[in-house]
């Protein structure tokens, strides 16, 4: 396994990137592994990581530099509260430039395969790996949110808007009971998805909770992580 840290010029600023591909046998199709509110830590670069190891390359960007270097965050009062404020910094705009950097640079790796990539966010990045499929319809060819956030909601660039130029496969895991994406609000976004003739899978889990995928907290359910595993691999089979 190649693991490697980056700073990768955008134009707000030098983006941290972590980047993991197979040693051998590339080179490897590209997936943007972006990151939940928690931000990078330990258990996403080894999901990150796992991901790589099935023949894929894998980049995973701290997406809060345009409020600060990189840093880790604890469970801390200060650490969520500056979390809340770096949230605001990204969004279903800026997002596309940040994934067009990513992909340039790719481009420019040998380890890297060009063509189709591939999309997953968790939590607040589940509605922006939608968005940059709206946006990047002749790269991005496979799409996974994972307990996303606020996929619906009462703005003009919301996720579940204009997907008529989408040309990816989605995936979708949506929990009961989660206050970021309302049970209300899942026919919704399955409307648009049709309207728009999108392909997508979505998987209802009544036992998860949000945070469900990545290991290390006491929302982590062993049972849900894998599902999105084994939907994250299918899909990637079918798409790359």
């Amino acid at each position: 396994m190649i693991e490697r840290e980056l700073d990768i010029p955008t134009a707000d600023g030098a983006m941290k990137t972590f980047v993991y591909h197979p040693t051998h046998d590339g080179p490897s199709p590209v997936v943007l592994y972006l990151m939940d509110a928690p931000s990078i830590r330990p258990a996403l670069q080894d999901m990150a990581m796992r991901l790589a190891s099935a023949g894929y390359y894998v980049m995973l960007p701290y997406l809060f530099y345009r409020g600060g270097p990189f840093r880790q965050f604890g469970l801390s009062d200060e650490d969520m509260h500056a979390r809340r404020e770096l949230m605001g910094t990204v969004n279903p705009t800026n997002i596309v430039d940040d994934a067009r950097a990513l992909l340039a640079f790719a481009d420019g790796d040998t380890a890297a395969r060009p063509g189709a990539v591939g999309a997953f966010g968790f939590c607040m990045s589940g509605g922006l790996v939608i968005s940059l499929a709206r946006a990047l319809p002749e790269r991005v060819k496979a799409v996974a949110s994972i307990h996303g956030a606020w996929l619906v909601r009462d703005t003009d660039d919301s996720p579940h808007l204009g997907l008529g130029t989408v040309q990816a496969e989605v995936y979708l895991g949506w929990c009961d009971n989660d206050p970021t994406a309302p049970v209300e609000t899942m026919p919704v976004m399955e409307l648009a998805l049709k309207d728009a003739g999108v392909t997508y899978t979505m998987d209802f889990l009544t036992d998860a909770v949000h945070g469900y995928a990545p290991p290390g907290t006491e929302r982590y359910d062993r049972a849900a992580s894998e599902l999105h595993w084994e939907r994250v691999h299918s899909l990637l089979r079918r798409n790359l």
